[in-house]
């Protein structure tokens, strides 16, 4: 049973894209970005080492935060495409601003001292070592009795 769709998944619609319309490129709310921040984790006898795609995106883009636990890489980009003619007219203008981010949870007792971070060629290559949390001292709370 074909059913209309407020979010854009009509099946014939999507159908005849193909065949009678230019394609389009259009970001539907379920659809993931699958070009950006794909990560390839390893986990080594000491920790994990985690690379992460950026690709367009330069070092001073890219920012980790380490905040209860969790790992956090988000990068920020800003284009200006700004095409004038003789006459200083437009001819064409575009702009682009994206960020995009990734949390990882990476434990408590893990600081940011123990993480190592690189960038390189477009890849962001982290090390975060494996920590086990500390043991957690019971302390023993007395309740005073009157009388």
């Amino acid at each position: 049973m074909l059913m209309p769709s407020i979010f854009g998944e009509n099946l014939i619609e999507d159908f005849f894209d193909d065949f009678a319309r230019p394609s389009r490129q259009v970001a539907r709310y379920n659809t993931p970005v699958t070009n950006v921040m794909r990560t390839d984790i390893k986990e080594t006898e000491t920790g994990f080492e985690l690379a992460i795609d950026l690709p367009g995106y330069k070092k001073e883009d890219v920012k980790a935060e380490l905040k209860d636990g969790y790992l956090t890489i988000s990068a920020e980009t800003k284009q200006d495409n700004d095409e004038k003619d003789d006459n200083g007219k437009y001819i064409r203008r575009e702009r682009y601003y994206g960020t995009c981010s990734r949390s990882f949870y990476v434990g408590e007792d893990v600081t940011q001292e123990d993480i190592r971070a690189k960038f390189e060629d477009g890849i962001l290559k982290l090390s975060v070592p494996k920590k086990e949390p500390a043991p957690k001292v019971e302390e023993k709370k007395y309740i005073q009795i009157e009388g």
